[in-house]
């Protein structure tokens, strides 16, 4: 009885100790080892047994349940470990078989790296239970009276250990639970008041986060994302719903037709992500974000551009087609030459093997870990970041010259370089007077821009080869406003057309391009790029607004002092010409104020938007060594000049719309005099002026703008606007610019 009572108790039943499931068989129902784990204890004690006294009786039946506990780990762990699915594919087969295989196991529930080893140590538990019944057995053998309470006090122990072990197995087995999540269970679960079960679940959870430190070392050491079953809590981006063989198979051809250079950027902006179902909940988002930001880091690191060489050459023959672009097409001998390599910058790794032995022994000290310290996690994880980060920061800033590039798009996006972009206006002015054509716009506005080169933009100036004209085309049909303003009358009763809705300037479409190089793609973006280029064209409109209201002032007095030199050298007194002038002396007060409002929101934004801004930007730049830091900072740089420049505010925005293109209209209104001595026109142009001009100020001296933090020299701005309290007055209707009324001031 007690040798049959002890293979039950290593799941072995017989006669007097009956398996309830086996029963099954006799329906026609084989039980394998694959059948799911039942929810009771199967073992019982035979019912024809008479000879045992009930007490014995209950006894026995407490004992076998450890048996059938052991019985069910041993099997989860032998199907844990089972390794069937390496084999099926080294042994040679036929392939028909194998696509049989194949479909099985897709059938199936996947693998588990971490099942497996919880699988082992689970394996180490029933070590030490097996061994515990083999000194029973020869206890037993020892004694001359063999006793039940022998048995009982020999595995009293494992009636602590073997159900909670066995609802974790039940648990993983009903809920498929793999991965993160399966730390999760054994987590929740170290936390009980028992010490011998709280060290067995540790044990478990040890072993799963082996696995676990496995992988961060091939991510943050390698920048390789190790995980066959997709279990870890880093993902690639594509992986999803389709089958995990399918898409490796997806994965690799599609990295075999991508270039280095792509491959590396796609990964770095969307090639991975956190898996919040497997992200432990003891690890916090934080902290899995900096280990997707290192693994990333270090991809880049080590897997550089071909095209990234840092010779002199290569800034020779750059600086080469940045000079010829000034020169346009003429014609000019500048002999190439052949330059050394600098091995300084070539010869270097951009993530030193010290570095990476200094990752790998962190993790591997927290890996031989006996306890899961969560301070000492969280620090290993910062120092790895902070590793990645400051190497990420000499790749970008140092070596790539970082700020040389925000240098190069300050000259040109944020028109730091005036005098180029005043010589480009003056050059285009001619053209720009004309609609705009759908298939030679671009074209033709790159001759006064390669003009405007020649005149200003120095040889030495390296990085304005990066830059490059577009006039992109919307398809529908746009149309200059001065031409529409030649065929258009407008009376009294159609005030309403002078406003935002009036015809679209099809060269406010003008936009800039900029190449970026590897590894500057990592911080120069298409989303920031393209805030860039929002703020170019704003500026350029600005520009051109300010220019075109200067030139008409000088256009109509040289005409003017032509009209009296003749008039003088004819000996007439001018009368036509004085009365002309007299009519339209408050159309020159109002362009004076067109004027000065333009000049001062310019002023504004170039000195005190992003002079001021450009300076926070160099300090966090020389104050830094963080690589997200410094794209932090610079997202911050680019959404204060955004908001700062009232672009994120409609109504703000949309009447600044409205006011360039009144400025525009009033100008070539007025240089149209001599055709079109009507001044209806520009009474109404000058009149819904006055109307814009005061909504704009009253919306910008509310409370909620000149007091909050978004445009901290809003006040300035203001200040020069309403030095003599003009504005405020005309705000509340005081004066009226068109109107014959108290004069205004100059």
């Amino acid at each position: 009885m007690l040798h049959e009572l002890l293979l039950a108790l290593l799941g072995f039943t017989g006669d007097l100790i009956v398996d309830e499931r086996e029963q099954r068989k006799t329906l026609g129902l084989a039980f394998n080892s694959d059948s799911p784990l039942s929810d009771e204890c199967t073992f019982k004690l035979a019912p024809d047994i008479s000879f045992i006294e009930p007490s014995e009786r209950d006894l026995i039946e407490r004992l076998i349940k450890l048996g059938f506990y052991y019985r069910e780990l041993d099997r989860f762990a032998k199907k844990s470990r089972n390794l069937s699915w390496i084999s099926s594919v080294v042994t040679t087969v036929h392939p028909l078989e194998r696509a049989d295989e194949l479909s099985k196991q897709s059938r199936e529930k996947k693998p588990s790296v971490y099942r497996r080893a919880i699988a082992n140590g689970i394996g180490e538990i029933l070590s030490v239970y097996r061994s515990a019944v083999l000194q029973i057995e020869q206890n037993l053998l020892a004694e001359t009276t063999p006793i039940l309470a022998t048995v009982t006090q020999g595995l009293n122990k494992f009636f602590v250990l073997f159900p909670p072990l066995y609802e974790v197995i039940l648990e993983i087995e009903r809920d498929d639970i793999r991965g993160g999540q399966l730390l999760n269970v054994l987590n929740k679960r170290c936390h009980c008041g028992v010490p011998e079960l709280r060290t067995c679940l540790q044990r478990l959870l040890w072993h799963g986060h082996q696995v676990m430190y496995n992988q961060l070392a091939a991510w943050m050491v390698y920048g390789i994302l190790q995980d066959p079953h997709g279990e870890f809590f880093i993902k690639r981006q594509e992986d999803g719903d389709l089958d995990h063989r399918s898409s490796q198979e997806e994965i690799s051809e599609k990295l075999a037709r991508t270039s280095v250079h792509e491959t590396s950027l796609t990964d770095w902006h969307s090639g991975f992500h956190i898996s919040l179902d497997m992200l432990p909940d003891y690890i916090s988002m934080r902290l899995g974000e900096s280990i997707l930001f290192a693994g990333k880091a270090i991809r880049v690191l080590r897997n550089p551009s071909p095209a990234f060489q840092f010779q002199k050459d290569k800034s020779f023959q750059q600086q080469m087609r940045g000079s010829q672009r000034i020169r346009g097409f003429m014609h000019s001998d500048f002999p190439e030459r052949e330059t050394e390599i600098d091995t300084d910058h070539t010869g270097g790794e951009l993530l030193p093997q010290s570095e990476a032995d200094k990752i790998e022994a962190m993790l591997k000290e927290l890996k031989e870990s006996s306890e899961f310290h969560k301070r000492s996690f969280e620090c290993t994880v910062d120092s790895v970041r902070a590793i990645a980060a400051s190497h990420l920061w000499q790749l970008v800033v140092v070596r790539a010259d970082l700020n040389g590039h925000l240098k190069a798009l300050k000259d040109y996006f944020l028109l730091e370089k005036g005098d180029f972009f005043q010589c480009f206006l003056e050059e285009s002015r001619p053209l720009m007077r004309l609609p705009p054509r759908q298939s030679t716009g671009e074209s033709d506005l790159m001759v006064p821009f390669q003009l405007a080169a020649t005149k200003t933009i120095a040889e030495e100036d390296k990085y304005f080869y990066r830059v490059s004209l577009r006039m992109p085309s919307f398809g529908v049909t746009v149309r200059s406003s001065q031409a529409e303003l030649a065929r258009s009358k407008v009376s009294l009763s159609g005030k309403a057309s002078l406003t935002s809705d009036t015809s679209v300037d099809g060269w406010d479409a003008i936009a800039l391009e900029y190449s970026v190089d590897w590894p500057m793609q990592l911080f120069f973006t298409q989303e920031v790029l393209s805030k860039y280029l929002k703020v170019f064209q704003y500026l350029i409109r600005l520009k051109r607004t300010q220019m075109e209201l200067e030139k008409s002032w000088a256009s109509v007095m040289h005409q003017d002092h032509i009209e009296s030199a003749q008039h003088r050298k004819d000996g007439t007194n001018g009368s036509t010409s004085q009365q002309r002038r007299q009519g339209i002396r408050p159309m020159w007060r109002v362009r004076e104020h067109m004027a000065f409002l333009i000049r001062n929101l310019q002023f504004y934004i170039q000195v005190d938007v992003i002079e001021s801004q450009w300076k926070v930007l160099q300090t966090h730049i020389h104050g830094s060594q963080d690589f997200t830091e410094l794209v932090g900072f610079h997202q911050e740089y680019l959404s204060a000049l955004i908001s700062q420049s009232f672009l994120d505010i409609g109504s703000v925005s949309r009447i600044l719309d409205s006011i360039m293109k009144l400025c525009l209209q009033f100008c070539w209104n007025i240089e149209n005099q001599e055709s079109n001595p009507n001044t209806t026109e520009l009474e109404n142009i000058a009149e819904e002026f006055n109307k814009k001009s005061n909504s704009l100020y009253t919306i910008l001296r509310s409370s909620k703008l000149a007091g909050s933090q978004r445009a901290p020299f809003l006040r300035r701005f203001l200040l020069r606007l309403n030095f003599n309290s003009f504005y405020e007055a005309t705000a509340r209707g005081v004066l009226n610019v068109v109107r014959q009324r108290p004069a205004l001031p100059l």
